[in-house]
């Protein structure tokens, strides 16, 4: 058993006091980290940097110590007790992790029926990832796995390693060295977790001083899902199984299984109740009259290997993917399910803190998804550890009861199969639970018409239409009219999110707005702001432009073909990514351009732009394509029999928050992006010139980037109002 360690108190200018042990410092850090962030709020962020180097520091070992632990420990076993470890061991720890990840599985069950919208994320224009078994778990190159971070490929190279150690003559020294090795990157590890208490303060002092509270609403829906199936894979789950396929009672399974589950949880490591485990195991056969050479011998292969294999309590921390999807308002199909138990559990075999990132980016969710993980962990990884050390008695009794050929199967399978549908009807009446239990209202509407420019807007007027220009002033250099008049002449196309739109107090804001401006400011000018109706004839646009009385045109303009040949655009200050806006519902039946061609009665609607329309026919030639002239009557639900409107990604993401039950898909084998720009007067190559060199200028000193951040991503710190905090908001430290 553990021994007690009693801590001596430290003497300090005559005071004595006792410094806390490690998990009181991590909950210390913890909770001054809460108290910090809602202290500071966004002005936190000074410290985020010292979150980010913890989380490197503890990466930094991972993948090297699963290549030698996996192999060490598989090596030094001898076949005799390989064997039993495949014939009992195996299929045991098989079943034990189809159930675990099944009831994983069932998470999104409880989730509350909340709304979501996020800004456009870059992940849903990624290479898209299939799923190749063959490639992602069989290394050609074991070096590129390593470097590239490719988690299933490493322990299945770590698998083979070891088992082909198992017959290799003379192994001792290499199984010293391997052993050797994988202390030595322990101690790497233990000498960052001393470092614990520091990262995890920064980390939740960020995460607090920057989460708005609807996510901190939905970070509490995580931590009361994750305390209920812990609570249930614990208490109900395991030791049922082990107690209804054995003769073992369940009130003795629970009472020999608490100390080795309550210490685990305490010190946070299985690794030093393994030979506690053991004992109590050992205990239970013996009072059952099994206990022999050859049980003891099981108890001695089985408890190591439950502790060296991924245990539910590591496949319970997966659950967190699921989560993330639904904070994100892109929850995995159910199609997506195989595929995510199947390399959920491949990518377990190493550390959480290489899994859920390699995941994360394997489903295309944003990869700052993580720090919520962090934030949750010093809980969840507390309880893992208990439930790991659960899941080695389990694993560990049932294999010997299974070598005395006292273990019932069929038993096994009918509890296993009450035990998932207890879990699916808990887990499905708690979202009720929650649902009325905790305060949720959608306030991205709010947010959205919120967001306020990162430059400071030069004067701006409003007009219905400007005279036109002389005939001997429309031969003059335009660029040249400007700023003799000191007034740019700027025609927008309305309800062309993000790029023009009137924000909450009926201001013209964003992408392009704040291009515009920062080209007003440069040549120190005004602006007079005209409205261009989509509606309106081509020849006019362009005869105004030509004869002066509006300079250039923006709002997310598409530069086609047919309209590259009929107006003058500038150079490309972005790309657009076609997408399709659906009902939420519907979204796993647009994931794949295959799946939407078997649609019946598709009907697609798109605005009038024929070149769009002409490859939406070659790509859906079974859909019926709608043309319309604004987006807004799709949104407000006024064309139910549509069943997706064809527009521009990131222009649809923003309309998705103002609507938040619509999402934005790109479908796979669909990928089409069309370049966007401003479109100038014909016949003014100066002009054109010295604003394609300006645009130049932007995009290279990272204007453009930080514009396509602030509007486009949603992650400018000046894209909402700023956090609530004491220092702001009671103190009134700052404004």
């Amino acid at each position: 058993m553990p021994q007690t360690v009693t801590r001596k108190p430290t003497s300090f200018l005559g005071f004595k006091f006792h410094i806390p042990g490690t998990f009181a410092q991590v909950i210390i850090g913890l909770v001054a980290g809460m108290i910090f962030g809602l202290f500071f709020g966004e002005d936190i962020l000074v410290i985020e940097d010292v979150g980010i180097a913890y989380i490197r520091l503890l990466q930094m070992s991972v993948l090297p110590y699963i290549l030698v632990s996996l192999a060490g420990s598989i090596g030094k076993l001898t076949p005799e007790h390989a064997l039993r470890i495949g014939r009992a061991g195996g299929l045991l720890i098989l079943s034990i992790w189809a159930i675990s990840m099944i009831t994983v599985s069932m998470l999104p069950l409880a989730y509350p029926d909340w709304e979501a919208a996020t800004f456009f994320s870059t992940s849903i224009i990624a290479d898209d990832i299939s799923f190749d078994p063959v490639s992602l778990y069989l290394p050609s190159n074991p070096f590129n796995a390593l470097a590239n971070t490719i988690v299933p490929a490493v322990v299945v190279f770590s698998l083979a390693i070891g088992v082909a150690l198992i017959g290799v003559p003379n192994k001792d020294n290499l199984i010293v060295a391997l052993d050797n090795i994988s202390k030595a990157l322990s101690r790497i590890t233990t000498a960052v977790v001393k470092l614990a208490p520091i990262g995890v303060f920064a980390i939740t002092a960020v995460a607090f001083g920057t989460l708005d509270f609807d996510q901190l609403n939905k970070l509490q829906v995580y931590l009361w899902i994750y305390v209920a199936v812990w609570a249930i894979l614990t208490f109900w789950t395991l030791p049922v199984l082990l107690s209804g396929s054995t003769e073992l009672k369940y009130s003795e399974v629970l009472r020999q299984s608490r100390l080795p589950v309550v210490t685990a949880i305490a010190v946070g490591s299985v690794l030093v109740v393994l030979p506690l485990i053991a004992e109590r195991c050992k205990e239970l056969l013996e009072r059952h009259k099994l206990h022999n050479d050859e049980t003891d011998a099981t108890i001695d292969v089985l408890v190591p290997t439950a502790y060296s294999f991924p245990s539910a309590g590591t496949l319970l921390g997966l659950g967190f993917l699921l989560f993330a999807a639904w904070f994100a308002g892109s929850p995995l199909s159910l199609s997506q399910l195989p595929e995510f138990s199947i390399t959920g559990l491949m990518t377990a075999f190493g550390s959480m803190m290489v899994a859920l990132p390699f995941l994360l980016n394997h489903f295309h969710l944003p990869a700052d998804l993580f720090q919520l993980f962090l934030l949750t962990s010093p809980v969840t990884g507390r309880l893992a550890t208990g439930l790991a050390a659960m899941h080695a008695v389990t694993v560990s009794l049932m294999g010997a009861y299974a070598i005395c050929g006292q273990f019932s199967w069929r038993r096994f399978a009918r509890i296993a199969a009450i035990s998932l549908a207890v879990t699916f009807a808990l887990l499905y009446s708690l979202s009720f639970v929650l649902t009325s239990s905790i305060p949720f209202e959608y306030s991205g509407y709010e947010r959205f018409i919120n967001i306020e420019p990162i430059i400071k807007p030069v004067k701006t007027v409003q007009v219905d239409q400007q005279p036109a220009l002389s005939e001997s002033q429309q031969n003059i250099d335009r660029l040249s009219v400007i700023l003799k008049r000191g007034v740019l002449r700027v025609g927008y196309v309305e309800e062309r999110l993000p790029f023009a739109y009137r924000n909450k107090e009926g201001n013209m804001v964003g992408f392009d707005m704040e291009l515009v401006n920062a080209l007003a400011r440069d040549l120190g000018v005004t602006i007079e702001l005209s409205k261009i109706l989509i509606t309106q004839e081509i020849d006019d646009v362009t005869n105004g432009l030509d004869t002066g009385r509006i300079d250039l045109v923006i709002g997310g303009l598409s530069m086609t073909p047919p309209d590259v040949l009929r107006f003058n655009f500038t150079r490309s200050y972005m790309e657009g990514n076609i997408g399709l806006i659906i009902k939420d519902y519907k979204r796993q039946d647009f994931t794949d351009v295959a799946d939407i061609r078997k649609l019946p009665n598709l009907k697609l609607a798109v605005l009038n732009l024929p070149f769009l329309k002409t490859i939406l026919a070659e790509k859906f030639p079974n859909a019926e394509l709608v043309t319309v002239k604004s987006i807004r009557p799709f949104m407000r639900d006024e064309m139910p029999d549509v069943d997706a409107f064809v527009n521009n990604a990131e222009a649809g993401s923003a309309w998705s928050i103002i609507y938040p039950s619509y999402t934005v898909v790109i479908p796979k084998n669909m990928k089409i992006t069309i370049p966007i720009a401003m479109v100038l007067p014909h016949d003014q190559a100066h002009f054109n010139n010295k604003l394609n060199d300006w645009l130049t200028l932007m995009e290279k000193n990272n204007t453009i980037g930080k514009f396509y951040e602030h509007w486009i991503l949603g992650k400018s710190k000046k894209a909402k109002e700023p956090r609530w905090s004491i220092m702001r908001n009671v103190l009134h430290w700052v404004d």
